[in-house]
């Protein structure tokens, strides 16, 4: 009977030689134990052999070795080169017994022996035959470490930081490379370590990026070293110890050392043991809030041209002196990742490298903030393309003027202009043309213009109707407050609101809606108005259901007649360290009023007659406020040639008031949120006229005594826009892609600040627009416009969109077909975010063939049936064209 690692063995000495050389060589840390029975047959090069002994470092001893541990809890440890003791071992031949021993090997040397031990229990129970897929390679995990180099020692120092990994890694590393108990040994067996300490690679460190001089970060994956072994319940004395491993790659490169794993069966694949070893299945680990570029990334990763261009001689191409381009950088690192991620059998990649040069030429993108997956896609696509632009001397081209040729004449004309400036796999394939139609509404000039496009942004209309509550306060003699629940199209603007606020409440015709928002959330703005809502023009998108809104019903008074806000503060009492403090602090809602006001003492009026409804009412009270209402004319209440304003009968306006009301209240000019004090309002002395804007703002001060006259809880509730628990959870919204699209091709007219110059009018238009799909990309990109932005707020729409998986049909929405391109599309990704603004998370869907589809999330890969994919998430759709069968 044929010995079954025969053919390995030699292979195996064949080898050895053949990798002495290469500095690029993958390798794998393992238990030195496994790979001597595979390597007794065909001994190694002893020559090249390195041998470390691991050393702990020193630390301060007694109870500042506990404090330092506690603080600094990273595994840090001293790698000691041991000539004496190599000789030694080599002579006696006892090299690695100990199971404290462990072995550095290169790839292509670990998959024999791998094979050598899977042969043998082949010949020994008639098995299979076999696949570095199959479940001897299993329980890979990553660990990341940093390397320092001190070249006059010969030693190299090791640090492991919780930081870098994640609490079970870090756990098994303690394990591992515990130096307190007994002493372990690594064995470098063909040389690899020497290239950290040879002068030609002193440029390697130099250039590590972001590390402190001579530290390198390595990502450690360890084989055969696991303490949770999967072997289907059978237990093997010999290969117990080793079963279950990964590897420790160290891929040299010009910039520093990176890794590329080798994949083995892990539990990150839902779909079982056979789905280990699919080309492309490979995760990227989170860096820090890098799940939106791991999205993106992902998707692209799998879009069929781009991988057969990247994983091809794409490098030709790089367009280094192209000044809108990034030198290349942004191609090479692309392209370094993309061959990882399609590497046979590769475990998750850390794409540090690419994240660095990102950050580079997109400072928006550095640090460790929470991103947007189109943003970075749309800046990636855009690089990649200037990157790759096989265009190194653009030409000047001037857009002709259409003098009525056909459509399909200056089309042409554009595209070739663009092409002429424009040549790359981006374009090649993610690129299309749509036709832009601009009406004067003046002169009825028409302007036609053909525009390429490297995605479409679809927004999404709203199908369904949104309830909103708002607090209406009528002010006058006889001040009222309403809570109104209005229902309004969810897509609407501030004007429908007003529409139906008006309705609801009656509004008269000489009255108007000013509508605010009150804060209710943060200390620094409580009980203020932190904004209002005045243009029409506004999407009711900006309004948020846990805002609080107030609605001022005013009378239309003259122009000159400013808006009189009253903001109220009160004494706030607390202990602080064990002292009483004291600040002003705000309650209630603020009240409003239009009137002219020409000294302290009317603001002071008008706040009394605000505040009027509620007094807490006894005997005398009563009597005093009837004496008071039958002496004072309200401001507000004006008469028809608006010249009596504000006549109070100096005597008993400020002698009844003072003596019945107890006049404790101060007044202060303030800002338009009511945060600064500024100088106090004098009663009987004139406003400057610098002091009356058109809007008055007032901060008014309450004594305690002013607190028990009045019940201010009456004033101080307001609801918020929409409460779940008061009206139930707001159904689920739908809307089709089409009607998206639908939405993005009607015609429109410009907003304000997009104001077209009309070359008929010589001046400034709101024309109206018009969309249309012209030619169309090979790769579909769709952008579901999920976000809106403004000053105040950013906002998320959770519509959920069906779109089509296997037939997306376009032919219905072309302006102009050719005959020849195919207008059906097939998705095939998906990047997602699931959350809300600044706190979510993305993933990406990604089709795989026939019908397996498989969710990307990080490092994290797994399997997802058909039917899961389509989900309110869904934020970015790639589709790729599907060639129409010739019948």
């Amino acid at each position: 009977m044929d010995n079954p690692s025969e053919d390995s063995s030699d292979s195996l000495q064949q080898q050895q030689t053949e990798s002495s050389g290469n500095d690029e060589q993958r390798v794998y840390f393992v238990p030195y134990r496994w790979w001597k029975e595979a390597q007794d047959s065909a001994p190694s090069d002893r020559k090249s052999v390195i041998l470390y002994a691991v050393a702990p470092v020193p630390s301060y001893g007694g109870p500042m070795k506990l404090i330092n541990n506690i603080f600094c809890p990273d595994v840090a440890f001293n790698l000691r080169r041991e000539e004496e003791s190599l000789s030694q071992s080599q002579e006696s031949g006892e090299v690695g017994v100990s199971g404290r021993d462990y072995a550095l090997v290169p790839g292509d040397i670990w998959l024999l022996a791998l094979k050598w031990h899977s042969n043998s229990k082949v010949a020994a129970k008639n098995g299979k035959i076999f696949s570095a897929t199959d479940e001897d390679i299993a329980d890979v995990y990553p660990l990341q470490l940093r390397l320092s180099v001190s070249r006059e020692t010969s030693s190299l120092g090791v640090r492991i930081s919780k930081k870098d990994n994640s609490v079970e890694c870090f756990r098994r590393a303690c394990r591992i490379f515990s130096v307190d108990t007994e002493p372990s040994r690594i064995w470098d067996l063909f040389g690899q370590t020497a290239l950290f300490f040879s002068n030609e690679n002193n440029k390697m460190i130099k250039d590590s990026q972001k590390q402190s001089e001579q530290d390198l970060l390595l990502e450690l994956q360890v084989y055969g070293l696991s303490d949770s072994v999967k072997n289907k319940g059978k237990k093997d004395e010999m290969s117990m110890p080793y079963l279950n491993g990964s590897s420790f790659l160290m891929n040299g490169t010009g910039s520093g050392i990176t890794s590329n794993l080798t994949r083995s069966t892990s539990s990150s694949f839902s779909g079982g043991l056979c789905e280990a070893g699919t080309l492309g299945l490979t995760g990227l680990q989170n860096l820090g809030n890098t799940c939106f570029m791991n999205s993106a990334l992902q998707c692209l990763a799998h879009t069929p041209k781009l991988v057969d261009y990247f994983l091809g001689d794409y490098k030709k191409e790089i367009n280094h002196d192209n000044p809108l381009g990034m030198h290349g950088e942004i191609a090479s690192a692309f392209g370094d990742l993309l061959k990882k991620l399609w590497a046979p059998g590769a475990t998750p990649v850390a794409p540090r490298i690419f994240k660095s040069k990102l950050a580079h030429f997109a400072p928006q993108f550095s640090g460790f903030n929470q991103h947007d997956s189109q943003e970075v896609l749309a800046f990636l696509l855009d690089g990649l393309h200037e990157d790759l632009n096989r265009v190194k001397n653009k030409p000047y081209v001037e857009a002709k003027d259409g003098d009525d040729r056909p459509d399909e004449e200056i089309a042409d004309e554009y595209w070739n202009y663009h092409l002429a400036r424009n040549d790359s796999i981006i374009v090649d394939v993610c690129q299309g043309q749509y036709r832009s139609t601009l009406v004067c509404p003046v002169c009825k000039k028409v302007s036609i213009t053909f525009d390429p496009f490297m995605y479409l942004s679809l927004p999404l209309p709203s199908t369904s109707m949104r309830s909103m509550t708002l607090t209406v306060i009528k002010s006058g003699s006889d001040i009222q407050i309403s809570a109104f629940t209005i229902t309004v199209p969810k897509d609407g603007k501030l004007e429908d609101l007003i529409r139906a606020l008006s309705t609801a409440c009656s509004l008269e015709a000489d009255e108007t809606l000013l509508v605010a928002e009150v804060c209710a959330k943060f200390p620094t703005y409580s009980n203020r108005i932190i904004r209002y809502l005045e243009e029409p023009a506004d999407s009711l998108s900006l309004i948020r259901d846990g805002d609080r809104l107030v609605a001022y019903r005013l009378h239309k008074g003259p122009e000159e007649a400013p808006l009189v806000m009253f903001t109220h503060q009160q004494i706030d009492e607390h202990y602080s360290y064990g002292r009483l403090t004291s600040n002003w602090k705000p309650f209630g809602i603020p009240l409003a009023a239009h009137c002219r006001v020409l000294k302290g003492s009317d603001i002071r009026s008008l706040y009394l007659q605000l505040l009027t409804p509620f007094l807490v009412q006894n005997g005398a009270q009563a009597d005093a406020l009837n004496f008071d209402r039958c002496c004072i004319e309200v401001c507000t209440d004006m008469e028809p040639d608006n010249k009596r304003v504000n006549v109070f009968p100096e005597s008993i306006a400020e002698e009844n008031a003072a003596e019945h009301l107890d006049m404790e209240f101060h007044f202060y000019l303030s800002d338009d949120k009511a945060t600064t004090r500024g100088p106090e309002i004098v009663m009987n002395e004139q406003l400057q006229s610098t002091d009356i804007p058109g809007r008055l703002n007032v901060l008014v001060s309450w004594s305690p005594k002013m607190l028990e006259k009045y019940n201010t809880s009456l004033f101080s509730s307001l609801p918020e826009v929409f409460k779940s628990g008061f009206f139930g959870k707001r159904p689920q919204e739908s809307v089709s892609l089409y009607k998206c699209l639908e939405a993005f091709l009607k015609e429109e007219p410009l907003g304000p600040e997009d104001m077209w110059f009309c070359p008929g009018c010589n001046e400034h238009r709101q024309a109206t627009k018009k969309l249309d799909l012209w030619r169309l990309p090979e790769i579909l990109v769709i952008h579901l416009k999920r976000f809106s932005y403004s000053r105040f707020m950013k906002n998320k729409l959770e519509t959920y969109v069906d779109f089509p998986t296997h037939d997306l049909d376009l032919s219905s929405y072309m302006a102009y077909k050719d005959g020849k391109s195919s207008y059906r599309y097939m998705l095939y990704a998906i990047s997602n975010h699931y959350g809300s603004m600044g706190g979510g998370h993305y993933t990406a869907f990604v089709h795989q063939g026939a019908d397996r589809w498989y969710d990307f999330d990080d490092s994290h890969v797994s399997s997802i049936s058909p039917d899961k994919i389509k989900t309110s998430a869904a934020y970015v759709l790639f589709y790729r064209r599907v060639e129409e069968v010739q019948r």
